[in-house]
């Protein structure tokens, strides 16, 4: 098989061959068509975000294929089937995972993640527990299967917020991948003409004219409220410390873009109480691999287009090129193609 391989302490990727490895008891080998590149994926690369400590990992968490091995345990999945993979889980035993709350798992969530701390989808073959595996619907083709992963954490968020309603005045930080998702998702639930992209990036800002939803696009300078919701997909501090003042009463910020751990940013006290402000948390996807499946049957044909969405192929033989693409800014995701 190949894959991509990161040493851990050098923080470098190479790319490497090995033999295609057997499942066990109770493992799945996916055949690996479509792999994506996370934001995450790059603050791993950077050295900004908690990873597998010591030793080589394969990155992604994002993928989508088929089965091509099971093991002699698996009973729900047979060669053939095209699935895509929940990198997330929980210990089972903890009160969290009991509440059923398992990305606060200490042993679990995202201290356990395929593709951060155990080998994920960079690679033309992976193993993953049975537990993990969601077969995909007819009728989506496995290019937007790809998705399933981010559509997951969406609906982690919809939830968190309890929804947005039609006719509230929304501000999307961010017109990378996960901002423009979150644009097709509140476009889907109905809302029309009172969301806005903010997105300092002019090539970035242009992406959004492409979906034609009716959505404006603005640099951060630009931006002048009050909004009822902010969700914020960029990570940054300076970003979400801005938007607090442009929060109308009853507000809610939303922070959906994984930040630097060590990022910080100033609030009022004060503000939070006069206007009676929310701030929520969205961490992962747990068990919301479901309704993951639901908004990628919902938004398939209107929404989910490569071309629309600024996403570009590459092979994993171009992985610089890939990562290259996305730090400039030119697309909104690089999806590798096995």
């Amino acid at each position: 098989m190949e894959f991509l391989s990161f040493d851990v302490k050098n923080r470098t990727l190479e790319l490497r061959r090995a033999e295609v490895p057997k499942p066990g008891p109770n493992e799945v080998r996916v055949r690996v068509a479509y792999s994506g590149i996370c934001g995450t994926d790059l603050h791993i690369l950077e050295g900004t975000f908690p990873c597998k400590k010591e030793g080589f990992l394969t990155l992604g968490h994002e993928f989508a294929g088929t089965v091509d091995a099971v093991g002699s345990q698996v009973t729900n999945f047979k060669v053939g089937q095209r699935v895509a993979v929940d990198p997330n889980s929980g210990c089972n035993t903890c009160s969290f995972c009991h509440d059923g709350s398992y990305q606060h798992c200490r042993a679990g969530g995202i201290n356990n993640t395929i593709g951060i701390y155990r080998d994920g989808g960079f690679s033309t073959h992976a193993l993953v527990p049975e537990t993990q595996v969601h077969v995909i619907p007819d009728g989506i083709d496995l290019h937007q299967a790809v998705l399933l992963e981010p559509l997951s954490c969406l609906a982690h968020g919809w939830k968190r917020l309890n929804g947005i309603n039609v006719g509230n005045n929304v501000l999307i930080i961010g017109a990378g991948i996960i901002g423009l998702l979150w644009t097709c998702m509140l476009h889907l639930h109905g809302l029309r003409k009172t969301v806005t992209v903010s997105e300092p990036q002019d090539k970035r800002r242009k992406m959004l004219t492409k979906l034609d939803l009716d959505f404006d696009a603005k640099s951060p300078e630009q931006l002048k409220g009050p909004y009822d919701v902010v969700v914020d997909c960029s990570g940054s501090g300076p970003a979400m410390e801005a938007a607090i003042p442009l929060l109308g009463p009853g507000g809610r910020l939303c922070i959906f873009g994984v930040a630097n751990p060590k990022a910080k940013f100033s609030i009022e006290p004060f503000q939070v109480y006069l206007k009676e402000l929310t701030v929520i948390g969205v961490n992962i996807n747990p068990f919301s691999f479901p309704r993951g499946l639901g908004l990628l049957r919902a938004m398939a044909d209107r929404y989910l287009h490569y071309d629309k969405l600024g996403i570009k192929v590459f092979s994993l033989s171009q992985y610089r090129e890939a990562l290259d693409a996305l730090k400039r800014g030119e697309i909104s995701k690089a999806v590798f193609k096995l």
